[in-house]
């Protein structure tokens, strides 16, 4: 395969636009504080958890996406199942008190739908979110995609691109007979098991079965079962020295995957795509599979035989194949860097592109010089562009949970800076943050209500040696306390509600609304 000079780059300067900010996760951190608010007003709903789900836990969400939150009514206790006509009328008190609080728009109650939902918009920062009750089976698929993603990082960065390029061509969009993003994420990890050498397993050998199946009795028994069995699985693959390694580049995979289903609408007459398994099936062969009622069939990995992608019409998908194709031609093509933009991106997105690309000519007609990052890139001026490089270059903000695939020593962790993950090994991919004296030392004066001074000195934190990184309040957020903590207690974060993280994660209790944090194997 020829390799496009463009592409490489340019496929970074859009993961660096719609990567999710620090200021992104307050923000959700924030909404979710707020629909808790809410449920408390709710006679019914009172000792109810709520609980995202979705992109925001898989860490696959870009700095436009919606927020899936879940209205647990047994956190912690047995497994009950909460029939579909009890949800509408739970959704249909909270929607009420939704409503009440003045604090929520364009509020709608999908009532008839699978799973019933409530889409509403926040007040705050007008960000969309799908809230429904009990969707168990939900938070535990989000967990299994980043479990995933943490076994090789360009899983990450093929999902939030073709979740942009299939927004900007109108196929993600299971109410208008396309995609749905699960169903995305679903087609590039099967890409990924099906490319030469692979580079993600069958996810039967990460879970050997439909693991829904297995949330029965206990609920915190069942997630940490299921937790540590695929730990040891995932475990097992990444140790594994006879597997050929995969070195290819993210645009090499990208250019593959769009010519791999550049014709899914034949194949889809015949064959079934399944991540379990990691290979085509033939769908008459298949007798969970039958009979054949949908246009394309994507098995769900983690509750078969459930089709992910039952959304997408026969119209849709001769469509669908048609922008596979052309999307493939194009990156195959000498296509140049507005090319590339154009084919992979929404209108926002070019925006925010094109207007780097003037701000940078006007740079050089100035006769100035551009100050480069560790990556060679031109590290842009304005402020907009400034947030998006810094991001790129910072320290992603981890879920609210820990990966199953290592064990995090909470007892090293100060209680007042949960975030302090000094002597912690690092994860594929990525750079933990080192939090320095004089970082410590600011945080204790903003805890007092104070604001430390700016120090430029050749002594000061922003002056060890963080390469590559933006100064203490690059974004807005003082790096010497998490971006996520930002108006909180720090003795106490906003995901662990009143849990404190010096307790060992095996002794939390899965009450209060707390996001779950299994016990892992060692």
């Amino acid at each position: 395969m020829s390799r496009n000079p463009f592409l490489d780059p340019t496929l970074q300067e859009i993961l660096q636009v719609i990567k999710p900010t620090r200021a992104d996760w307050d923000t959700r951190i924030r909404v979710i504080d707020q629909l808790r608010d809410v449920l408390q007003t709710v006679e019914c709903l009172r000792g109810a958890t709520v609980q995202p789900f979705g992109s925001f836990v898989s860490n696959l969400f870009t700095r436009w996406g919606d927020l899936d939150l879940s209205v647990d009514l047994f956190s912690g206790s047995s497994i009950l199942f909460t029939g579909k006509k009890q949800k509408q009328t739970l959704l249909g008190h909270l929607l009420r008190a939704l409503r009440a609080s003045g604090l929520w728009y364009k509020l709608q109650f999908v009532i008839h739908a699978r799973v019933p939902i409530l889409k509403v918009v926040s007040g705050h920062q007008r960000i969309s979110c799908d809230i429904s009750i009990d969707n168990l089976d939900g938070l535990l698929k989000s967990r299994f995609l980043f479990w995933i993603s943490e076994i090789d990082g360009r899983f990450r960065d093929l999902v939030l691109l073709v979740k942009e390029w299939a927004k900007a061509h109108n196929i993600n969009d299971s109410k208008n007979g396309t995609f749905n993003s699960y169903s995305l994420s679903l087609l590039v990890i099967f890409h990924l098991q099906t490319c030469v050498p692979a580079i993600l397993p069958p996810l039967r050998v990460i879970y050997p079965k439909s693991a829904v199946d297995d949330l029965t009795g206990v609920r915190k028994t069942a997630e940490e079962s299921i937790a540590q069995v695929t730990a040891a699985n995932i475990a097992r693959f990444k140790l594994d020295t006879a597997k050929s390694v995969n070195r290819s580049s993210l645009s090499e995979l990208l250019v593959s995957f769009f010519a791999k289903f550049s014709d899914i609408n034949v194949k889809a007459q015949e064959l079934g795509v399944c991540p379990f398994t990691g290979r085509w099936e033939n769908i008459s062969s298949n007798t969970t599979w039958l009979p054949k009622t949908y246009s394309l069939f994507v098995e769900d990995p983690f509750e078969q035989p459930v089709n992910a992608a039952r959304s997408v019409s026969r119209r849709n998908l001769d469509r669908i194949a048609q922008v596979f194709q052309i999307t493939s031609q194009r990156l195959l093509s000498d296509c140049n860097r507005n090319s590339i933009i154009g084919v992979l991106t929404g209108q926002h997105i070019q925006e925010s592109l094109y207007r780097t690309i003037s701000l940078h000519s006007q740079h050089h007609a100035n006769g100035m010089h551009n100050v480069h990052n560790l990556h060679g890139q031109a590290r842009p001026r304005n402020q907009q562009m400034q947030q998006n490089w810094s991001q790129s270059y910072n320290t992603q903000n981890p879920p609210y949970w820990p990966s199953p695939t290592q064990s995090r020593p909470q007892q090293n962790w100060p209680q007042n800076n949960p975030r302090n993950l000094q002597g912690q090994p690092p994860v594929q991919g990525r750079t933990w943050p080192v939090i320095t004296q004089t970082q410590t030392e600011q945080k204790s004066q903003y805890k007092n209500g104070n604001r430390p001074f700016k120090d430029t000195s050749a002594g000061s934190s922003q002056n060890q040696g963080h390469i590559g990184k933006p100064s203490g309040h690059m974004n807005g957020v003082n790096s010497a306390r998490p971006a996520y903590m930002n108006g909180v207690n720090s003795a106490r974060p906003a995901y662990m509600n009143g849990v404190n993280s010096a307790r060992p994660a095996s002794k939390i209790p899965s009450q209060g609304g707390q996001m779950w944090r299994p016990r892992h194997e060692q």
